[in-house]
């Protein structure tokens, strides 16, 4: 990662799901700049109620519906 402000440049982990393709689901993944902060997130996704907080989500949410390759609908 590039210099800004204080912080000196340094390396990254991104983590970022991919498709069947291959090619990454997401523009930005989550960003992991040391061993420190996988454990941070390694706790959080151990948290319980993440789950139950997140199947309850789905249950709201409208299902993303996936576009294949050519079949992309453009309205004028």
């Amino acid at each position: 990662m590039p210099a800004y402000r204080s912080s000196p440049a340094r390396l990254a982990v991104e983590l970022n799901p991919v498709d069947d393709a291959g090619a990454p689901t997401k523009k930005r993944g989550l960003l992991l700049r040391s061993s420190q902060e996988l454990e941070e997130y390694k706790a959080i996704f151990q948290y319980e109620k993440l789950t139950s907080l997140l199947k309850s989500l789905d249950a709201v949410n409208p299902q993303a519906k996936k576009v294949k390759a050519g079949e992309e609908v453009i309205e004028l």
